[in-house]
């Protein structure tokens, strides 16, 4: 059965139909699927009936396992569940643009995530194309941000004085976070960078996981990074994505920003997610 493409109304994202997930996939499938998600950076696959080893061996055909520093896996696996309980009252996990680990050494490609669990409204996951933001960015930004290096870490989010630190403990989360001195460390990446594959060039990362730029004054960088912000988050370089129960959601890290969303107070919703090196 041949693949149906579909692409979303918004900036990127598309959905793929005519493909069962559950079985393995020929090296042909797996290039033409590679091909799209390339060129459409987030990918959704409806109707998939996927238990965690079928998940894992999705995943592996489009590279090794990146592991999470952060939130161990389901023992056994290298499946990390992220739930949020009906009753919980915790605010919501990763509810700020980022993409994911820009604070490694050698982020991740890919963020695979399957809807187990979805709530009948809200829980939304919205996208935002990082080579259009670039694309459309005016030449005096542009000129100032070219060449610089961003200072990425995880310390506002997984350091002990983090938001998922001391703060977080003896929240009834419905998942286990794990922070360490190690979210301390800092990485520089260059603010624009050619896509590894591609070569065409994208902003990587946001103020959040950057918390400065190589050789400016913090209060400099600071400026600089929020007008960046203000300007690679705009309405007109987003994909707000609508998750059904068995839904696979494929996104590279690489081309986009992402977050969640909220909205479904009085809800389960309970996602099991993979990421690929």
């Amino acid at each position: 059965m041949p693949l149906t493409i579909t692409p979303s109304n918004g900036a990127c994202g598309a959905t793929v139909t005519g493909i069962d997930l559950s079985q393995p996939l020929a090296q042909a499938q797996v290039n033409e699927l590679r091909q799209h998600w390339l060129q459409h950076h987030v990918l959704a696959f409806p109707d998939q009936q996927l238990s965690d080893a079928q998940l894992e061996r999705f995943s592996l055909q489009f590279g090794d396992f990146a592991g999470d520093p952060y939130i161990p896996p389901m023992e056994g696996t290298q499946v990390i569940e992220i739930r949020r309980r009906a009753d919980e009252r915790t605010p919501i996990f990763a509810e700020a643009w980022h993409t994911d680990w820009s604070f490694g050494a050698t982020p991740p490609a890919a963020t695979i995530l399957y809807g187990i669990t979805i709530p009948p409204h809200g829980g939304n996951t919205d996208f935002i194309n990082q080579h259009l933001a670039l694309a459309h960015m005016p030449d005096g930004l542009r000129k100032r941000v070219e060449g610089k290096r961003a200072l990425h870490s995880a310390q506002r989010a997984y350091a002990p004085d983090g938001l998922y630190g001391e703060a977080d403990k003896g929240q009834e989360r419905g998942f286990r976070i794990v922070a360490s001195d190690s979210a301390y460390e800092v990485q520089a990446h260059p603010l624009i960078r050619p896509h590894p594959e591609t070569g065409e060039p994208a902003i990587f990362g946001c103020f959040g996981y950057i918390i400065g730029i190589e050789g400016m004054a913090d209060a400099e960088a600071e400026a600089l990074l929020l007008e960046l912000y203000q300007w690679q988050t705009r309405e007109t370089f987003q994909y707000h994505h609508v998750w059904q129960a068995n839904m696979l959601v494929m996104w590279d890290n690489r081309s986009v920003l992402h977050k969640a969303n909220g909205g479904y107070e009085g809800y389960e919703r309970l996602l099991h997610r993979t990421v690929v090196a």
